[in-house]
């Protein structure tokens, strides 16, 4: 299915990174492999947010930076597979998204879906364990971190409220203090799991890299109006940074705990 055309499955930023934490992006990228066309999917709509989190790589990039840590982002479109998805939910492979159909998924044989699994999916989380493996092999606990946005609306809807969401569940180490510290500045609208929560079952990657391991993690929400920019998008990530950075860094947080499953 990929060519030498395409892009890797994943991006590796900053490897050698030294802080004791990893950033992953599931929803880097709204590329599709030249092979499968454009899914039936016009240009305006592969360019949304069904595609990819705007703003999201950005953040990610400037987040490895600050912490100096290594960060996996996901090459592909979530059309195209959502790497943070269970392969057997709907939406790994979705149909429709915010009322766009996907013409090219409608009619995957067997064969095309493994495809897709084991040049993009795979090799993405294959990434990711190798990263946390490699602070195991050097007696590091690390956090993780996973870099997300959301749409300031669906399609029809209205306006969401929360310019920063933080979508957790059961191990409250990192997120509950973050949050407090956001809220404490005054200057973002925080939503604790709304509108999106972390959905054990459905949410993948931190699931099964963090919490499987016992490992401390923050997954967030950024609203995709707020870091369409560039230099907007680094200056979320700055902002998160600043309140993180000393939380990531405490070694008694950062201590194998399992809460899942």
């Amino acid at each position: 299915m990929l060519s030498e055309k395409d892009p890797a499955p994943f991006e590796l930023v900053n490897p050698e990174g030294k802080a004791p934490c990893l950033i992953v992006c599931d929803h880097a990228s709204s590329v599709i492999p030249e092979s499968l066309g454009e899914l039936g999917v016009d240009q305006q709509h592969r360019l949304e947010h069904i595609a990819w989190d705007i703003g999201a790589a950005v953040m990610a990039r400037r987040l490895a930076e600050l912490f100096d840590a290594p960060a996996v982002l996901a090459g592909f479109s979530r059309l195209v597979v959502d790497c943070n998805r269970y392969l057997d939910d709907p939406s790994a492979f979705v149909l429709t998204s915010d009322t766009i159909a996907v013409p090219g998924n409608m009619a995957m044989t067997d064969s095309e879906r493994a495809q897709r699994v084991a040049q993009i999916f795979r090799p993405y989380h294959n990434a990711i364990e190798d990263a946390l493996e490699r602070f195991e092999d050097a007696g590091i606990v690390p956090a993780v971190i996973a870099c997300h946005t959301m749409t300031d609306k669906m399609r029809g809807g209205q306006l969401r409220p929360q310019e920063f969401t933080m979508c957790w569940a059961r191990d409250d180490r990192l997120p509950v203090p973050v949050m407090d510290r956001l809220i404490a500045r005054g200057d973002t609208v925080v939503g604790d799991n709304e509108p999106y929560g972390m959905d054990l079952g459905e949410d993948y990657t931190v699931p099964e890299h963090a919490m499987r391991r016992g490992l401390p993690y923050l997954q967030f929400e950024v609203r995709q109006d707020l870091v369409t920019r560039d230099e907007d998008a680094r200056a979320w990530a700055e902002k998160l940074h600043e309140v993180s950075y000393d939380l990531v860094a405490d070694p008694e947080l950062r201590t194998v705990k399992l809460y899942w499953p």
